[in-house]
């Protein structure tokens, strides 16, 4: 018989890492990366950038060495790609919170622009919380299989984080909560519903007018950095106009990589 305080309730509502077989098929992330070698050509095609800065923030146990393909291709469409320069990203939400306003400020400085930050996987969450504390110096956000909403421990690399982090998921409840919410920026978040260390469900922000979900089919969360139909698509959302958004066009060289479209939230 549940219990009066609700907790067999949310036992019941409780997500699951991803299995065994989605943990050891990352390994097809090498796939993903020599596949964006070969697919250069066209993906040089995507739209150019207007020369704004973007800010990559590494996922947890990552360098910058992870996103030194992205920023070499945003930097050959014409942005200016910046790394995070804090070495290997051992965690920690609260504990970075000064280095990564730091950061942001100098880069906005130096720019005199409003800066787009990718974060892939953890750096997504940091990349959201960024966007909340200084939303007038951050012009969009790109998160990349970033585990930021609902229950946000189905991951293989929880243990791990609060470990080495020595930071509970749930520690700063009034933190979490903001990140899943919704963005003062306009936000993409990036996903594939084959990730083998973070529950796809956990990266899901609400649709609205300026926020959106773009499906990668078969994508790692190891590869989803460099796969190519990721790389076109964060390539079409940066090339925005400042201050304007529309919905991400499918259409594209790589539509057959991507979900179908979801229906913004009034």
């Amino acid at each position: 018989m549940a219990g009066t305080d609700g907790s067999a309730e949310v036992t019941e509502r409780r997500l699951r890492p991803p299995g065994l077989f989605l943990m050891l098929a990352e390994a097809r992330s090498v796939l993903e990366f020599n596949t964006s070698l070969l697919l250069s050509p066209l993906l040089m095609q995507a739209p150019k950038g207007d020369g704004h800065p973007v800010l990559a923030l590494p996922g947890f146990l990552a360098s910058d060495l992870s996103m030194a393909p992205m920023r070499r291709y945003l930097k050959e469409l014409g942005y200016d790609a910046h790394a995070w320069n804090l070495g290997r990203n051992l965690g920690g939400v609260a504990s970075k919170r000064g280095a990564l306003r730091d950061l942001l400020k100098r880069i906005h400085e130096a720019s005199g622009r409003k800066v787009s930050i990718i974060g892939w996987s953890l750096g997504g969450v940091y990349a959201r919380d960024l966007a909340l504390q200084m939303p007038d110096l951050v012009r969009s956000v790109i998160t990349l299989g970033s585990p930021f909403a609902d229950d946000i421990r189905a991951t293989n690399a929880t243990r791990l984080y609060e470990l080495l982090s020595g930071e509970g998921v749930n520690d700063i409840p009034e933190i979490r909560e903001a990140i899943a919410g919704d963005m003062p920026v306009p936000a993409t978040s990036i996903y594939s519903r084959t990730d083998g260390v973070v529950n796809w469900r956990t990266t899901q922000l609400r649709p609205s007018a300026t926020a959106e979900n773009i499906e990668v089919h078969l994508a790692s969360h190891v590869g989803l950095g460099v796969n190519p139909a990721a790389l076109w698509a964060i390539a079409d959302r940066l090339a925005q106009p400042e201050g304007e958004f529309r919905h991400f066009d499918r259409s594209g060289p790589f539509a057959i990589a991507y979900g179908p479209a979801e229906q913004a939230l009034s």
